[in-house]
């Protein structure tokens, strides 16, 4: 069953398009990673998840709900993390999360907020105001506002960006816990190791489109392979060569990866280096990972959508 419908949403702010036609199904259930670089168009897709900006065509629908024609119901459904912290600093971090509950017609609340402070390491500072709070601590609380209403889907914009390890832990401990309930998880992140230890399937935006779109699993195996990693005490690659460079602006010094899509090919660069005269210092096959496959469709070189 779907979570979230997205149906061709195109929005533009007067010249620039911020989104282009974009549709996507995530299930329910589901722990989906929403990918790309800034100015990708992610926060403007969130925003008319969340029902704060209206798309200037197409639709969204929460567990069937439309964002627009049926706000009330499709808000109920959504629990959303944003990227700033925005918080009342007249309020304690029990008043805040009281407050929070109330915004959803909720009462007697009280065990299942203390359940989400004590998940987050939020139980000491429950009566502390929140302009006392540290950046990383404020995080927790808008993390915990999302959650007060027990939404069966859950939206994290950057929920991780700029905390410590700590957090990151905790936070990702609890969300694993609330997907294994049954929530359906959305994740925005520039992490990319935390998308690719978290997420079951990926969508990648780039210039208000979708590029990409795939389990992990698949994404990797089918675009990249494996890459070779040289690093050359002297000499240079053989010109027959570079094309296999992966994402050459991103290598250092004289440290070179290499497109593999078999290990038979392996044998063949090294005879080339050889005959070239170029001699290696440090050699290293690796196993291709999400940050390769997001350098690799962003710089244009692959063709990632899938079903």
């Amino acid at each position: 069953m779907t979570a979230i419908q997205i149906n061709n949403v195109q929005k533009s702010y007067h010249a620039l398009q911020a989104l282009g036609g974009v549709s996507l199904s995530i299930e329910k259930g589901e722990f989906f990673g929403l990918l790309g670089p800034n100015g990708a168009g992610k926060t403007t897709l969130i925003s008319i998840i969340a029902g704060l900006i209206r798309p200037d065509g197409g639709s969204v629908t929460i567990n069937g709900h439309d964002v627009v024609n049926d706000f009330r119901a499709a808000r109920k459904q959504l629990g959303v993390v944003p990227q700033e912290l925005v918080f009342d600093p007249f309020f304690t971090v029990r008043e805040t999360l009281r407050l929070q509950s109330g915004y959803f017609g909720l009462r007697n609340n009280e065990r299942w907020i203390d359940e989400v402070m004590e998940n987050l390491d939020l139980t000491a500072k429950a009566d502390t105001n929140m302009r006392a709070l540290s950046g990383g601590m404020k995080r927790r609380v808008l993390v915990a506002q999302a959650l007060v209403h027990k939404p069966p889907v859950i939206v994290l914009d950057e929920p991780t960006a700029g905390v410590d390890v700590e957090l990151r832990q905790t936070l990702w401990k609890f969300i694993a816990r609330l997907n294994r309930e049954g929530h359906t998880v959305v994740l925005t992140t520039h992490y990319l190791e935390e998308a690719q230890a978290m997420c079951e399937r990926v969508a990648m935006l780039k210039s208000g489109k979708i590029v990409a779109l795939d389990t992990m699993s698949k994404l990797i195996r089918r675009i990249s392979g494996s890459q070779l990693v040289l690093r050359l005490k002297s000499g240079a690659l053989p010109p027959d060569l570079h094309q296999l460079v992966l994402h050459p602006e991103h290598n250092a010094g004289r440290s070179i990866s290499l497109r593999v899509n078999e290990y038979t090919e392996v044998e063949h660069i090294l005879a080339r280096l050889r005959e070239s005269g170029a001699v290696i210092d440090e050699m290293q096959l690796q196993q291709a990972d999400l940050e390769d496959i997001f350098l690799q469709i962003m710089d244009g070189d692959a063709d990632g959508k899938g079903a």
